[in-house]
């Protein structure tokens, strides 16, 4: 069940799990005169205090507030009721089943880099502050009812609620926050590493008030990053080896205690009926049902019959196949089945194939120009897809980050620098002189014949059907891994266009615990792996392409890319004081990116595509910026039918 938009960028970069937004807000009551406060410009709120590190004949006064926003100021005042979106008087009760895919899992703790962590674990954790669907990068008080935001952005200080606990009563406290941070940077996955590098310390400044300070004073989205840090119990996972996996049901803070473990089928969470914000005005509406159980299966195709049966009740539907024409089984042409579109506001996610550059063969960004040629994607729209995608193109696919048409003067002053390593690391000046999209043929013929040139460039001639490089003797051969074989449709036709070039191709299907073990120990020529970009990329972005990431263990920079420009460009967005300096620089990376061919882009939809099974009440219109399945509820009577005709067949 989904959290928050920046715990989001955190488990969704690390365990893939589909988060959305969660917040909390209330009325700060310290008292003093805001007129002497120096409030920076993306806090609101009205109670000053003093500086806690500041000597007290020395005080400098800053603003106590309710909320945060990234540029501005968030939209909701501090004594809002309820989100305008949910359904203030929604029922509590009943069931929503998910599908998970893949396999199994093997662990409940989904912050560490071994095991397979369970789907929807995110709802046992509250964090300090969480986001509002409705607003693009907004947040609001959650585990922390003030917040206090050095003007200089030098250090961040939360007054946690003293009302706060975790599952098994204990309280929350400064100190599980201090420990929390702790041990996701040493003992947690890599990325977490990477992620809160700009946090130089952080300090229980008493049982219920905890400052951050900072080492980097650039980064606009640092202090709400840290606000969104999960917070766990120490006295839970102190004595406990925390970076080994492990099924218990460990506490939480959150609306979702974890009820059932069954690897290989199931895990079930249950809404705990004392959980200690239930009754905040962020949570009005939302939280209604009262078991969240996600089944497993191997193959989408298992799952797609489990659905149908009404063995599971919501699915979003990623085969465009079944989308167009499978919708034909009684239950929906009966109406207890019903599907929903949902556009995306977000910059459509990035999915391709990618190169391992770890390889020497991929080295040349002639042979991946050459081999990304060979993915016919309008042959796959026609034949596969029923015309329902589009080809992805940019990393920042459908926001005003994404690069189009020449360099801008702006994105040149900051390619400039790095010329020279880019023109060697490039083997062109295209990234400096030509426009983009990039100008391909349609034709698969002339695309072959385009790629074979290409090849020759690179060094390669065809012997005896076979594609040999001439200075080594060696073929070029290479494998695709998959874990899940409905790609295999979309994967065969590549192989065959390339294996007419003379390559020789492989494709491996593997079971999902084989696949990450091969994947963490980069152990692979070609992967499937996604790119998801919020409206406001920050630090993630350090874990999807900088040269620290290459060498991080299960790090997203799949194609282990270490490259000085975008490191520098990653920096510059990270650090980007408006709008405007941070799309420059995406559009700046995103150049970078696309004329360096690391990967072969797939296709996007523009919209999500959900089904449901009818006893589902759900606010309507959805979020701008989030479906938020946290404002569902469920129709006990229409519930209670559907089991009775499930029963009956």
């Amino acid at each position: 069940m989904p959290r928050g938009l920046f715990f989001a960028k955190t488990l969704l970069f690390v365990s893939g799990l589909l988060l959305h937004a969660s917040v909390l807000a209330t009325e700060v009551t310290a008292a003093a005169d805001s007129s002497n406060g120096a409030l920076s410009g993306n806090v609101s709120g009205n109670a000053v205090v003093g500086d806690l590190d500041t000597d007290a004949d020395n005080v400098v006064p800053v603003e106590t507030v309710h909320g945060l926003s990234l540029y501005d100021s968030p939209e909701l005042p501090a004594d809002f009721a309820y989100f305008p979106h949910v359904n203030p008087q929604a029922p509590k009760g009943g069931t929503m089943t998910h599908t998970a895919v893949g396999g199994s899992f093997d662990s409940t703790n989904p912050f560490i880099i071994r095991g397979t962590p369970a789907t929807g674990i995110s709802q046992i954790y509250d964090t300090l502050m969480a986001s509002n669907p409705n607003e693009p990068f907004s947040l609001y008080g959650l585990l922390a009812e003030g917040v206090r935001l050095d003007p200089d952005r030098q250090w961040i200080e939360f007054d946690l609620r003293q009302e706060a606990r975790f599952q098994d009563g204990e309280p929350v406290t400064a100190y599980d926050v201090v420990f929390s941070l702790n041990l996701l940077r040493e003992d947690g996955n890599p990325f977490y590493a990477s992620y809160y590098a700009g946090v130089e310390e952080v300090i229980a400044l008493s049982e219920h008030q905890v400052r951050f300070t900072f080492n980097d004073t650039e980064s606009r989205e640092l202090p709400l990053i840290v606000a969104q840090l999960p917070i766990l119990p120490r006295h839970y996972w102190e004595p406990r080896e925390f970076t080994s996996p492990t099924l218990a049901a460990h506490p939480g803070s959150g609306p979702y205690r974890i009820s059932e473990v069954d690897p290989g089928r199931r895990i079930v969470f249950q809404r705990d009926e004392n959980y200690w914000g239930k009754d905040l005005p962020v949570n009005i509406g939302r939280y209604n049902i009262d078991r969240i159980i996600y089944d497993y299966y191997r193959d989408r195709d298992i799952a797609w019959e489990a659905f149908k049966a009404g063995l599971t009740d919501f699915r979003i539907d990623a085969r465009a196949a079944t989308w167009a024409i499978g919708y034909d089984f009684p239950a929906y042409e009966e109406g207890f089945v019903k599907r929903l579109t949902v556009p995306d506001v977000n910059p459509s996610m990035m999915q391709a194939f990618v190169f391992n550059l770890r390889k020497q063969k991929f080295q040349d960004p002639r042979v991946r120009e050459a081999l990304s040629l060979t993915f016919d994607f309008p042959w796959l729209n026609t034949n596969i897809f029923y015309d329902t995608y589009q080809r992805t193109e940019s990393f920042f696919q459908n926001s005003e980050m994404e690069a189009i048409g020449l360099p801008s003067e702006d994105e040149l002053a900051l390619l400039e620098p790095f010329r020279e390593e880019l023109l060697a690391s490039h083997r062109s000046e295209r990234l400096f002189t030509d426009p983009l999209p990039l100008d391909q043929p349609t034709d698969l013929r002339e695309r072959l014949h385009l790629a074979l040139e290409l090849l020759r460039e690179a060094g390669y001639e065809v012997e005896d059907g076979v594609l040999v490089n001439q200075a080594t003797g060696q073929p070029l051969s290479l494998e695709v891994l998959l874990y899940d074989s409905g790609f295999e449709r979309v994967v065969q036709p590549m192989l065959r266009n390339m294996a007419r070039l003379g390559v020789q191709t492989s494709l491996r299907i593997v079971d999902i615990n084989q696949f990450l073990n091969r994947q963490r120990n980069y152990d692979y020529d070609i992967v499937i792996s996604h790119f998801p970009q919020s409206n406001n990329p920050g630090n993630e972005q350090r874990d999807f392409w900088t040269s620290a990431a290459a060498e991080a263990p299960q790090s997203r920079n799949r194609m282990s890319l270490a490259h000085p420009a975008v490191d520098a460009l990653v920096e510059e967005l990270i650090r980007a004081d408006g709008r405007e300096e941070l799309d420059t620089a995406a559009k700046a990376l995103d150049r970078v990116l696309r004329w360096g061919f690391y990967v072969i882009p797939h296709y996007h939809s523009g919209e999500t595509r959900i089904a449901v099974w009818d006893k589902f009440g759900y606010p309507e219109p959805f979020p701008e910026y989030a479906m938020d399945l946290d404002a569902w509820w469920v129709d006990t009577d229409r519930e209670a039918e559907l089991q009775r005709r499930h029963r009956r067949r």
